[in-house]
């Protein structure tokens, strides 16, 4: 199988802090990849780098064979906190990555009720971000990201900020709209639970600078719900691997 994205050596420094790499990885189509690591590991980095946002210090990053120099349209990011914008509704911060791309209107009035429904945002179309929870925030940012129709979609720990429970509510609706919508996902978290429930494999990158210190394949069918996932020997199997690895990591960092 050829693979969608291919990170070959590459590294980032900020100043004299080196925070990245040499980091090389491959990422499968359609596959949902997650990458966990201590914090200050290079994760964001990486996905800045992947996204276009940010270019490497060497190394280099491709999509589909193509050389990536800088943001692309086939490839979409959802960040951390929301990255909405406040004084636009939720129908029009939908849009925006549309509007950007210069979509044509008819496309985007056709396209935008399609993935306000799709994340369950129907009726709040006319709202602000003030007015919706930490959840349905998170929901416009992701809708927004699916509505550009990008082949693969990079999520910087996007329930970080949200409580338990409304997490593990976005973690079940996250899975639904993947199994629809089949993008090439690759997805941050600090969680060892999240991403084991919703990975195909989970990158383990070392402390800073980060490197691929291992790559676990996650062989549990879908599809997936967060009880019977964690009632499963093979899931604490991998916890128990995925908590030695980050361990280990955190004392290399004492």
């Amino acid at each position: 199988m050829t693979a969608k994205m291919v990170v070959e050596g590459v590294t980032k420094r900020f100043g004299d802090v080196s925070a990245l790499g040499p980091c090389s990885v491959q990422v499968q189509p359609n596959e949902f990849l997650c990458v966990i690591g201590p914090s200050g590991c290079g994760k964001t980095t990486l996905l800045r780098i992947l996204a276009g946002l940010v270019p490497p210090d060497e190394g280099r990053v491709w999509v589909d064979g193509e050389q990536v120099r800088g943001p692309r349209p086939e490839v979409a990011m959802v960040f951390q906190h929301f990255g909405l914008l406040p004084w636009k509704t939720v129908w029009d911060n939908v849009a925006y990555g549309l509007r950007l791309q210069g979509r044509p209107k008819a496309e985007i009035q056709e396209r935008v009720p399609k993935f306000i429904e799709l994340m369950g945002l129907r009726g709040f179309e006319h709202k602000y971000p003030y007015q919706l929870s930490g959840g349905m925030q998170q929901r416009v940012g992701i809708a927004r990201a699916l509505a550009v129709d990008p082949e693969v979609l990079l999520m910087d720990e996007p329930f970080g900020a949200l409580d338990a429970q409304t997490r593990e509510f976005m973690q079940e609706e996250l899975l639904r709209v993947w199994r629809t919508q089949r993008k090439t996902v690759v997805f941050v978290t600090h969680s060892i639970d999240e991403a084991i429930l919703l990975g195909d494999r989970i990158v383990v990158l070392s402390s800073r600078p980060g490197r691929v210190r291992e790559v676990l394949s996650v062989d549990i069918p879908r599809p997936r719900s967060g009880d019977r996932v964690r009632g499963l020997p093979r899931f604490h199997e991998l916890r128990h691997r995925l908590w030695e690895l980050l361990r280990a990591e955190a004392e290399v960092v004492r």
